[in-house]
């Protein structure tokens, strides 16, 4: 699926498709590419790949590196590396069914950017308020996204 243009011309639709393969893996196409989720043996998969929260965490990395090199282009800061680390707690027992009343997903999430550059300390608190606030990911997953499921066979 490739990205289009919706109605309101200020939109880009993004879309995926996928396929289960097994119970715990799924093959995801995107664009031109394909990539596997799957799950870790202890959560009854075949560990083929990365489950569904650690592609979460990968795509906020990759959407952090994105803005923040695009933010420091705008504000003609040279950025000579960028590193991202980020972990995040949660409970499966809602997902396994054990209990209903924690949150399924992440509690928090924790990010943390090394970043190589020879700005000063007040120029990268610009910066770094600058890409928390233009990172659509971290958008996302850090405030209510209306999400519409529905099923057909």
């Amino acid at each position: 699926m490739s990205q289009a243009t919706t109605d309101d011309e200020r939109l880009a639709t993004f879309a995926i498709q996928a396929e289960a393969e097994t119970a715990t893996k799924t093959i995801v196409e995107a664009r031109d590419f394909e990539f596997a989720v799957d799950e870790p043996e202890h959560l009854g998969g075949s560990d083929a790949a990365p489950n569904p929260v650690e592609y979460l965490l990968g795509a906020l990395a990759g959407c952090l590196t994105v803005v923040g090199h695009t933010v420091a282009d705008e504000m003609a800061v040279e950025i000579a590396d960028l590193e991202v680390e980020i972990a995040g707690d949660l409970d499966p027992a809602k997902f396994l069914g054990k209990d209903p009343e924690p949150r399924a997903g992440y509690q928090d999430v924790r990010v943390d950017l090394s970043v190589e550059t020879d700005a000063d300390e007040e120029t990268l608190e610009r910066w770094l308020e600058t890409v928390r606030e233009r990172c659509p990911v971290s958008d996302t997953i850090g405030n209510s996204t209306p999400i519409a499921v529905s099923v057909r066979n």
